[in-house]
């Protein structure tokens, strides 16, 4: 029948990958029911051992973000869609003529935690083996360099030394610059599991802000921005006083205790390190004890730690903690850090960062440069590190790269001083940009652009946080002209003249490779590397399809090639001496400080429901809704003294830049900070951007960026008419001084404010005849509904206010088919009628709002999320809304106190 759906006779394709989001590297159960429509059903596979099963509301709703929406299909030189041959010739042809002009370091490839482990493999071969320079760094730079770097000092390698199981053997689990309630959801699901299980299990939080992984903590330490250092050598010193130095551990195990010691005593006694930290003494003291007295411990960290200009300094001052007590490599024991990104640790197992060479060898290691020399019969290959992100941008802005291939992320957006960066790119003579996405922040400054396939289609492995590779498995064939990234960097090698070292047909191909460069030579002269999986360098295609996830290292012969589930409990360290270095770690206040014109500090970060830029999560239009537009978060006494309502506007400025965002009043925040989050972007955003104001001094030890500490002002502002309007087409907000998109079900929801509202900006399809309107004589905002056959097209609200608008319940109204002229007026109120208001977004899985929930705690007596998860199903899948649920039980509560009083 013409124009209906052919639905397939197969049986639906159940296909097991891995979820494209952050580093916990959950396994997915996806049900492929239509190939053509890509329709797929996504669900926790419940024998990885990542997740057993579990997913976060990002991962559930990944089959709502696979469509060909926004996709770039096919490639482009300057606007004009181009072949691929042409495409490719265009850049080997550039790449060719700023080799001969300018040389190798004229030349940059800037990469992404989102690529595979044999898209990384390549293009690291082809930069540093082939091209012959080390500038190639990716934005892993931004997320894990300082844990790179703190293990490589500690330890003599990037080895994370335990498994994810050990956050629920431990008996105190400490969590710092981590709200991995909404950052590592699964992870923080298995902690509060095995705490229910067993109560007696301590938690404790350290964090500047009350995040939602407090909801779980016995203890909160909220310390000062960049005092992590003071308060872990405050702990190394309490640790020898008491007397829970394992000294034979220490003596056998480690060098450098005496001096990092001396170093940890400086930052004085209890009331000092108190009063340095922010932090009551008590609270302190306690958290020492703890530590102390209990001997399975695990501290987590993640960005909080690492995006700092100290962030080394913090690693090894935790990593020194645990090894001068032993509590390392055994179960339920270790340092444990939480990976950013999906593939963060697959590419510094290729020497995706510039400051590496491959397969853990390193610049500084000329018998490492010469050996992936003779392995790669690459006799041009690079003899020294390359520039790291924020340098290379800049050497871009000075004119000394020329050439940059942008691969799978978005600088413009999540680089620190992102103006410095647009400068740089528009300079850059060659901008080639590969991405799924047709339109982001950096592509407008793409000379070429190349598609890449995207999460559903790519085939290859990833590595997560406890260095478990998986196998990533195409769900779909690929769109359009889209190709795999290792695919368009061979073909580009194989016309720069490189064509025989590239020479792959399929990414088994290449993951053969890297597994035979990670054992090839690894026991030359008695030195081993940490990182080894040269048990699977001889698998089939079909093994390598069937490949199911597993631990490295796993070495060829030793013990039936079983893999390591913990590393380091009796020593075994890859520095020279094969002892583990205790470093010196003395707290110094290097950050830049608040001053008269910026006093506050601008900490960024991340929500619960959208990752990095939102090109794949704002397609889900339940993603969108939980946080639906850019905030700033100021603490209720600083919103006093600098005149600020809660949802107003505000101007928040640093030294950098100024924009526009709304603010939310919150004791979450400490006085004198601010937080913003980091993933709104100039195509769904006009001002709600943060990388524009992100000082980008970065950490001499790895280069990483310090996005937590920034001085800033802020001030009120007030503009004439605020609007929000809803249609079903896309509109354009550049015109307004404030605009942020929200995608939802059947339109998009545009929140808008300017000294005046221009409604001829904005595209509305609709019929004239259907349309109503309404002035109100008392405030003078005005509203416009335009209806089609009785269905709603598009609803426009303009006033000084507009908070009383139920979002949610308009949005709904989209859905109907016939609206009833009757009800039509009472969507110009803004307002449903009483028990339909559903509220705010709490639960994404399930989109339970608010006012639900709040209403269903108020007539059913409900106490505790369980109750509510009955009977809504709020928090039954991924669990990320509980800690919500259970503030808005204690609000009924108090509200109910409060009334009877």
């Amino acid at each position: 029948m013409a124009g209906s759906i052919n639905i397939s006779n197969e049986h639906p394709k159940v296909i097991h990958t891995t979820c494209a989001y952050c580093g916990v590297g959950c396994g997915i159960k996806a049900t492929v029911t239509d190939k053509e429509l890509h329709l797929v059903d996504i669900e926790g596979r419940k024998d990885h051992p990542a997740n057993l099963g579990r997913l976060c509301s990002k991962g559930s709703a990944l089959g709502e973000t696979v469509s060909l929406e926004n996709r770039l299909l096919t490639p482009f030189i300057d606007e004009q869609r181009v072949g691929w041959d042409k495409a490719l010739d265009e850049v080997a042809n550039r790449l060719k003529a700023t080799l001969d002009e300018y040389g190798p370091e004229a030349v940059a490839l800037y990469g992404s935690g989102q690529l595979l482990t044999e898209d990384y493999y390549v293009a690291n071969k082809l930069m540093k083996g082939f091209i012959g320079t080390g500038n190639m760094d990716t934005n892993s730079r931004l997320c894990m360099a300082s844990t790179v770097a703190g293990q490589k000092r500690a330890f003599g390698s990037d080895t994370v030394p335990g498994s994810y199981e050990d956050l629920e053997l431990a008996d105190m689990v400490v969590l710092v610059g981590a709200n991995t309630a909404w950052c590592h959801p699964v992870l923080f699901q298995r902690i509060r599991a095995a705490k229910e299980q067993r109560p007696e299990m301590k938690v404790v939080v350290i964090d500047p802000r009350v995040t939602d992984t407090c909801d779980i903590a016995d203890l909160h330490l909220p310390l000062k921005s960049g005092t992590d250092t003071a308060l872990f050598n405050k702990l190394f010193s309490y640790l020898q006083k008491h007397n829970k130095v394992d000294t034979a551990y220490v003596d056998q195990h480690t060098q450098g205790f005496e001096e990092a010691l001396k170093a940890a005593e400086k930052v004085g006694d209890f009331s000092a390190v108190a009063e340095l930290c922010g932090v009551e003494k008590t609270a302190l003291k306690q958290f020492c004890q703890w530590f102390a007295d209990t001997d399975k411990v695990v501290t987590a960290w993640s960005q909080g730690v690492n995006q700092s200009v100290a962030g080394t300094d913090k690693v090894n001052a935790i990593v020194n903690c645990h090894l001068i007590t032993g509590r390392i490599g055994k179960p339920g024991t270790g340092p444990l850090s939480l990976t950013g990104q999906p593939n963060a640790m697959g590419g510094r197992e290729v020497g995706g960062l510039a400051n590496q060479l491959a397969a853990h060898m390193e610049f500084a290691n000329a018998e490492d440069i010469d050996r992936v020399r003779r392995f790669w019969n690459a006799p041009n290959i690079a003899r020294s590190p390359g520039k790291t992100a924020v340098d290379l941008f800049n050497a871009m802005d000075n004119g000394e790269i020329k050439f940059v291939w942008i691969m799978g992320t978005n600088p413009v957006v999540s680089m620190p001083d992102a103006n410095t960066v647009i400068s740089a790119l528009k300079k850059c003579p060659t901008v080639v940009v590969s991405d799924c996405i047709e339109k982001t922040d950096t592509s407008e400054f793409a000379h070429i652009r190349l598609p890449a396939a995207g999460w559903s289609e790519k085939d290859g492995t990833v590595t997560n946080s406890e260095r478990r590779i998986s196998r990533q498995r195409a769900l779909f064939d690929l769109s359009g002209e889209s190709k795999p990234d290792w695919w368009i960097i061979s073909r580009v090698a194989e016309k720069v003249g490189f064509g025989e070292a590239f020479d792959y047909q399929s990414s088994a191909d290449i993951f053969r490779e890297h597994a035979a460069l990670s054992a090839f030579e690894n026991n030359s002269q008695g030195r081993v590397r940490d990182f080894n999986i040269g048990a699977v360098a001889s698998i089939s295609d079909a093994e390598y399809e069937a490949l199911e996830p597993f631990q490295w290292p796993l070495i060829k012969g030793h013990k039936a090639a079983q893999p390591h589930t913990r590393l380091f409990a009796d020593g075994g360290y890859f520095t020279e001496t094969g002892r583990a270095t205790v470093v010196s770690t003395e707290f110094k206040v290097s950050y830049h400080q608040p001053n008269t014109d910026y006093p506050l500090l601008l900490n960024t970060g991340r929500v619960r429901d959208h990752w990095h830029t939102m090109t794949r999560t704002a397609l889900s239009p339940r993603l969108s809704q939980h946080m639906d537009e850019p905030f700033v978060e100021v603490h209720p006494d600083d919103a006093e003294k600098y005149g600020l309502a809660d949802q107003a506007l505000c101007r928040l400025s640093t030294a950098f830049d100024s924009i526009l965002i709304r603010v939310t009043v919150t004791p979450s925040v400490g006085k004198g900070n601010v937080f913003m989050p980091m993933h709104w972007t100039r195509q769904n955003s006009k001002t709600g951007h943060c990388g524009v104001l992100v000082k980008s001094a970065v950490d001499p030890w790895s280069k990483q960026p310090g996005c937590k500490h920034t001085p800033a002002s802020i001030e009120a502002v007030s503009l004439q008419q605020q609007a929000v309007l809803l249609s079903r087409q896309k509109q354009c907000f550049d015109r307004f001084d404030y605009g942020t998109e929200v995608k939802f079900q059947q339109g998009f929801r545009y929140e808008l404010a300017g000294q005046s509202i221009d409604t001829t900006a904005l595209d509305i399809i609709g019929s004239e005849k259907e349309r109503i309107d309404y002035t109100d004589p008392e405030t003078g905002s005005s509203r416009s509904a335009w209806f089609a056959l009785g269905q709603l097209q598009a609803l426009l609200i303009v006033g000084e206010t507009l908070s009383d608008s139920d979002r949610s319940w308009l949005q709904g109204a989209f859905d109907k088919e016939d609206i009833p002229f009757s009800e039509r007026w009472r969507l110009l109120a803004g307002m449903p009628p009483q028990g339909e208001d559903t509220g705010k977004v709490i639960c994404a899985c399930f989109g339970v709002g608010e006012k639900t929930i709040c209403r269903a705690i108020e007539e059913e007596g409900f106490s505790d999320p369980a109750e509510v998860g009955q009977s809504l199903k709020a928090g039954t899948n991924c669990g990320s809304c509980i800690p919500e649920i259970r503030k808005l039980i204690s609000q009924v509560e108090d509200l109910a106190i409060n009334a009877a009083s």
